[in-house]
């Protein structure tokens, strides 16, 4: 059956924020992502819409994770696609992030995310959070939304992996008070001598502010990763400072030093 205009606009909406929150859903897009998310969460998708392309090529994909499909043309494609280039496969699913498990938030590392507004950035994060093992990201509510398109494909499918809370932070350290809280900041100490534990909540500031004051208050130490030589470069992309600190704590761990010379 074809979809009515009245299910068109409301697709078409979920391209805002604001229409994901009324109706509690969003749209994924992408084949390796469809393929990630019907294998392994095929409950959180509502509907697929596809061209007859892939559909005919995925029989075997939709008759193990028995979600109702749709055929639907390039254009239609178009019209509900927050894509340049739409894919050939588009996901309705329900907003439904994975919930934070407290054993291992209290026993392990997260992030704590002060103000992330670049949605490459929370994706990118989110992914390298998946890579690392760690229990949650938690976001402070004025981040931007884990759901958002750019998110959602910058995330390459940790998107639904990863455990994702939005709170403030004196929340979070009411509800963990035993866990250490560790900052990042440019004065901060050297991330290759200063103590790391792989049980902390780690905070990211924002790509342009750093860390709040607000939230500062509640730090208990602070950690930076200092330039090399003399490098002019003004800052880290807060991204990439989240996959070398974790990679650090990581590698301490887990034993790992340094690589000999």
């Amino acid at each position: 059956m074809a979809l009515t205009r009245a299910q068109l606009k409301v697709l078409q909406s979920l391209k805002v924020k604001k229409y994901r929150q009324r109706y509690n859903k969003f749209g994924v897009e992408g084949e390796k992502i469809a393929h990630e998310l019907l294998t392994a969460y095929p409950e959180k998708v509502e509907l697929i819409l596809a061209i007859s392309e892939w559909i005919e090529e995925n029989q075997l994909l939709l008759q193990s994770c028995n979600r109702p499909v749709e055929p639907v043309t390039q254009e239609v494609l178009q019209k509900i696609s927050s894509l340049q280039t739409p894919n050939k496969v588009y996901l309705l699913v329900e907003m439904d992030p994975a919930i934070p498990d407290a054993a291992q938030v209290a026993n392990g590392l997260s992030l704590y995310l002060d103000g992330i507004q670049d949605p490459g950035n929370l994706g990118t994060i989110l992914r390298i959070a998946d890579w690392f093992g760690l229990a949650a990201v938690f976001c402070a509510p004025h981040c931007v939304e884990w759901a958002n398109p750019k998110v959602i494909q910058a995330s390459m499918g940790s998107f639904f992996r990863m455990p994702v809370e939005y709170l403030p932070l004196t929340d979070l350290v009411a509800r963990f008070p035993e866990l250490p809280v560790l900052g990042t900041a440019m004065d901060g100490d050297s991330i290759y001598t200063a103590p790391l534990s792989s049980r902390s909540l780690l905070v990211i500031g924002s790509e342009s502010t750093g860390i709040s004051e607000e939230t500062g208050t509640l730090v208990r130490s602070w950690i930076g990763i200092p330039p090399y030589g003399n490098s002019s470069s003004e800052s880290l992309n807060a991204a990439v400072a989240t996959g070398i600190v974790c990679a650090l704590i990581r590698g301490r761990s887990t034993g790992i030093r340094s690589i000999p010379d």
